[in-house]
């Protein structure tokens, strides 16, 4: 499967099942019935639903994102890359990007809550759990290009699926939110992050093709009194045939 595809499917198909679920969710229609069934079954309100919820609180999640975003433009500008400055930017505009399009959201559709929360309405789509996954998935899109061994990288991607599987597992059994809130924030965050990744990628290609190699180019001191060298020993190596003949 080509990279246009693969992109292509990456945004289409979340893209396609947030449209979905929030027009369900607008229209008030059959989706939502099954919606509150999943939810009578899911919820168990208890402490550790509610620590893992919290999990996706600004409080929490942004020093994350935070350290990730110093981190990845220290090294970034220590090696030397092309507009090191844009993957942390890019990362810090998505994040502020999200309470501009869910805060509308759930006005707008003004779905109300499960039976164990107070009486109000703005539940769609949850808050909590955008700001989980593209904190954190941010946050390791930008660590990413500067872990070395593969156990590295799997580890950062375990670590980020696993914060946002609990934050979304804690809001559903707490019963801060419904099961299609927080799915809906799946799909429109993943969309978010799509559009992060070629950023960062692109970003790497260009400081690697832009730097020379240590081993050729005209920049290489090596290669160059390496060259001299040779060239007077062939100098002089002429110079004393006529003598010795």
């Amino acid at each position: 499967m080509s990279t246009s595809v693969r992109r292509t499917l990456s945004l289409g198909v979340p893209a396609v099942l947030f449209a979905l679920i929030t027009w369900q969710v607008a229209a008030r229609g059959p989706l939502l019935r099954l919606d509150a069934r999943a939810s009578r079954a899911l919820v168990r309100p208890d402490r550790p639903s509610e620590l893992l919820s919290d999990l996706g609180n600004m409080q929490v999640a942004l020093p994350v994102l935070a350290a990730a975003l110093g981190y990845a433009a220290w090294r970034g500008r220590g090696a030397g890359a092309d507009r090191w400055w844009l993957p942390p930017l890019g990362a810090a505009l998505l994040m502020a990007l999200v309470p501009a399009i869910v805060v509308p959201l759930k006005d707008w559709t003004a779905r109300p809550g499960t039976p164990v929360v107070a009486p109000g309405v703005g539940y769609f789509p949850s808050g909590h759990t955008a700001t989980a996954m593209v904190a954190y998935g941010s946050a390791a899109l930008l660590l990413l290009p500067w872990l070395r061994s593969p156990a590295a990288r799997r580890t950062a991607v375990a670590g980020c699926a696993a914060l946002v599987l609990g934050v979304s597992y804690g809001l559903v059994r707490r019963g801060w939110h419904w099961p299609l809130d927080v799915v809906a924030s799946w799909c429109l965050c993943t969309v978010l992050l799509a559009t992060l990744a070629p950023v960062i990628s692109r970003s790497r290609r260009r400081s690697s093709s832009g730097t020379p190699s240590s081993h050729s180019g005209p920049s290489s001191p090596t290669t160059s009194s390496d060259r001299a060298v040779r060239a007077r020993s062939r100098g002089s190596r002429t110079s004393r045939s006529p003598s010795s003949s």
